[in-house]
């Protein structure tokens, strides 16, 4: 009896020699955002990043032999229905396609053993397309988008900032440091 086509999964890719994959790893934030600006990405406050690192369900990093960020991505989820990756990014250079790879399939298998029926959702830069394409990821399904709306002004007054950043939100697993 053959498998299902949706239950079958890609073989994990072996990571290249030199680099090792860290489950847990907490970069720093001039780190990551070295790695992303890097990649073209956005880059956040270093001082967003540990509340944001903290917030996260995960953070799964590789580093190469001189113990440099190569790649990065890192979970959020409310531990009931949904989860999301955030900031995938992999190091520009011949090994990038690889790497990501590599993020993209271990990252799922974590979330797949540890949330099973959980919906995963990405934000992926253009590199990881066709390696989420092959663990069944269809891009944009019936058109969605990708949205966000922020709730402040994009110049928020000192004492707005300072009122906000001593009176820190209840917990909220899905929040996300990074887009507030």
């Amino acid at each position: 009896m053959a498998l299902l086509p949706f239950r079958r999964q890609p073989a994990a890719p072996a990571l290249k020699e030199g680099y090792s994959l860290k489950l847990d790893h907490i970069p720093d934030g001039a780190s990551i955002n070295r790695l992303l600006q890097a990649c073209g990405d956005e880059i956040h406050p270093e001082e967003r990043w540990s509340l944001a690192l903290s917030r996260s369900f995960w953070v799964m990093t590789i580093l190469d032999n001189d113990h440099a960020l190569a790649g990065f991505v890192r979970a959020t989820t409310d531990q009931a229905l949904n989860a999301n990756l955030w900031n995938l990014a992999a190091r520009p250079g011949p090994d990038q396609v690889h790497l990501v790879e590599v993020l993209v399939h271990r990252s799922l298998a974590v979330l797949r053993r540890d949330l099973p029926g959980c919906s995963i959702s990405i934000s992926a830069p253009p590199q990881a397309l066709n390696a989420l394409k092959t663990h069944g990821y269809i891009l944009d399904p019936g058109g969605i988008r990708t949205m966000g709306l922020r709730l402040r002004s994009p110049v928020e007054p000192e004492e707005s900032r300072a009122w906000r950043d001593s009176n820190p939100r209840p917990s909220e697993p899905e929040s996300d440091a990074l887009s507030n």
